[in-house]
């Protein structure tokens, strides 16, 4: 069996090799009885003292380098970024590793560092190591970066994706779609006109807004694989159900009209610069209220809530249901 690209683009096929060809072969996955690889949550946790040393990595070979909406410069910040956040911790500080074609544009180079020090500066993070390598032009295309992502919390403070509660609202924090759909119709160039902009951006806004409220249970970035694979994922890792509202979660026009053309559903391309979060009842008006005051949180919504089950359900207006599923790949390949 050779590695095909659903294997890097989340859903069952990713987790599969994850589980069966990595993980396997891996015999220490965690330090001081933190949260480690074994996990497989946003980031992996270093007890220490009072504190929590939260860990993630990332790669990314998004393809165009550039795109409406952002870069692999800002992307790559971002999305580590984002996955401390996830957390619940507050992100300090990347390191940058890039392998470079021999050839590639210095000047578009320098673009995507100046993408990514903006993105640094927005959340207030620090960029304090890195490498760069270069391949042979004909082994390598353009560029790929590697993003590891360092964050601090309070023990006791770090957040899970895998412990939503029965009764718990989820919200969104904003429209889904946004970024598979935007570099689809730009990679194709199908044609038709559209202000469709990638949401790439740092999440550490909204999620500290949140925290400040308390009542967050639960935390995801839905990137590869989508809005459907992040629900699916929160709820089988907590041994929940959830029922969503299908009018509820907020999908631009034309995101609609670009998934009705390609044939590809919103709900499972990867977006990458939202929060899936479950969240208590009692707190949820006063969280979404919170993150509302954010720039990047006007869409927010709360779409449904967490049931007894085990299925992740959307109930349409009139009444009809059907399941949510895992989807077995992104149908957007090299979206990050």
């Amino acid at each position: 069996m050779k590695i095909g690209m659903n294997h890097g683009a989340g859903g069952e096929v990713m987790e599969k090799l994850i589980k069966e060809t990595i993980l396997s072969n891996i015999s220490k996955k965690s330090v001081n009885n933190g949260i480690g690889l074994e996990d497989l949550d946003d980031g992996a946790t270093i007890p220490m003292d009072d504190y929590e040393i939260i860990v993630t990595t990332d790669g990314h070979t998004v393809q165009p380098l550039f795109f409406p909406g952002g870069d692999i410069g800002r992307i790559s910040a971002a999305g580590t970024i984002n996955d401390v956040s996830m957390m619940g911790a507050k992100p300090l500080a990347i390191t940058n590793a890039m392998i470079v074609q021999e050839g590639f544009d210095i000047e578009d180079m320098d673009k995507i560092m100046k993408s990514m020090n903006d993105t640094c500066s927005e959340a207030d993070v620090a960029l304090i190591a890195g490498d760069t390598k270069v391949m042979e032009s004909n082994k390598l295309e353009g560029i790929v970066i590697v993003t590891t992502g360092i964050g601090i919390a309070k023990k006791g403070e770090v957040i899970r994706d895998s412990t939503l509660e029965v009764g718990d609202k989820i919200i969104v924090t904003g429209s889904i779609g946004d970024h598979g759909m935007s570099l689809m119709s730009f990679r194709e160039g199908f044609g038709f006109e559209t202000d469709l902009k990638s949401d790439c951006a740092p999440m550490w806004g909204i999620v500290s807004k949140a925290l400040e409220v308390g009542g967050v249970h639960a935390m995801k970035d839905p990137t590869r694989g989508g809005f459907a694979n992040a629900i699916n994922e929160m709820a089988e890792k907590s041994n929940v159900g959830v029922l969503l509202e299908n009018d509820a979660i907020p999908i631009k026009r034309e995101v609609h009209a670009v998934s009705e053309m390609l044939g590809i559903d919103p709900f499972e391309v990867a977006n990458e610069g939202k929060v899936v979060m479950g969240v208590a009842a009692d707190k949820a008006d006063e969280i979404l209220e919170a993150i509302k005051t954010d720039k990047y949180g006007k869409d927010a919504a709360i779409i449904g809530e967490v049931v007894e089950g085990k299925h992740v359900i959307i109930e349409t207006a009139v009444g009809g249901q059907r399941i949510l599923e895992t989807p077995i790949a992104d149908p957007v390949p090299r979206v990050c």
